[in-house]
């Protein structure tokens, strides 16, 4: 039986770590990852992150390439991106100037 581990380990939401872009150029979780009892809150948090927006991105890129997604609907998802992305960073800018 496992044990509960209640610290996060320091890999917690490091998207290069936890979702790395394999071989074929698709992201995937390692197998260490699997078996840890964080990876459903660690991957949230990554994905939530600047990094994880730009992997948002270059899915919709994809998407867009194949054919599977039109012009305007890339345009809109890749807006709605950014402007998360802008939100985040502003959030972060008004947290750090609290301290």
């Amino acid at each position: 039986m496992k044990t509960k581990q209640t610290k996060c380990p320091t890999c917690f939401a490091d998207l290069s770590v936890v979702f790395p872009e394999g071989e074929e150029g698709l992201r995937e979780s390692p197998p260490a990852c699997m078996e840890c009892e964080h990876k459903t809150d660690c991957l949230r948090q990554a994905m939530q992150s600047q990094a994880g927006i730009g992997v948002r991105e270059a899915a919709v890129d994809r998407a867009y390439e194949s054919g599977s997604l039109g012009f305007l609907e890339r345009w809109a998802k890749k807006k709605a991106l950014q402007q998360r992305r802008k939100r985040e960073s502003k959030a972060k800018v008004k947290n750090r100037d609290k301290r």
